[in-house]
C-alpha cells in the first residue's frame, strides 16, 4: 500500500511568508512515530524556516520554533494544524 495524500495547502501572505503544511496517511509508522501519518508544515519568513512541525525517521513527532527543537505530542491531523498555525499565528502577531 502507497502513502495516501490526506491535505496539502500552501499560502504566500501579503507580506511574502509561506506557510505550508501536507500530511499523508502511510502503511506504516515512521520510526519512532506510532501513528500512520507523515507531515511536515512549515512556515518561512525571509527565506529561513520560524515555525516546523514534522515527523522524521529516528527522530518522531518534533517541532522547530524560532531555532530550537523540541518534541511534539502528536494525537490527530487536526490538532497538529491547529497548533502549528497557533504558533505561526503567535508569532505572527509579535511582529
Amino acid at each position: 500500500m502507497a502513502a495516501t495524500l490526506i491535505t496539502r495547502f500552501k499560502e504566500v501572505t501579503a507580506e511574502g511568508d509561506i506557510i505550508e503544511f501536507v500530511v499523508w496517511r502511510v502503511p506504516s509508522p515512521v520510526d519512532p512515530s506510532r501513528h500512520l501519518y507523515k507531515y511536515r508544515a512549515v512556515y518561512v519568513v525571509d527565506g529561513k524556516r520560524v515555525v516546523g512541525f514534522d515527523n522524521e525517521r529516528g527522530k518522531g513527532d518534533h517541532k522547530h520554533v524560532r531555532g530550537r527543537e523540541s518534541a511534539y505530542a502528536f494525537s490527530t491531523v487536526e490538532t497538529m494544524i491547529e497548533d502549528f498555525i497557533a504558533e505561526v499565528d503567535a508569532i505572527r502577531r509579535r511582529r
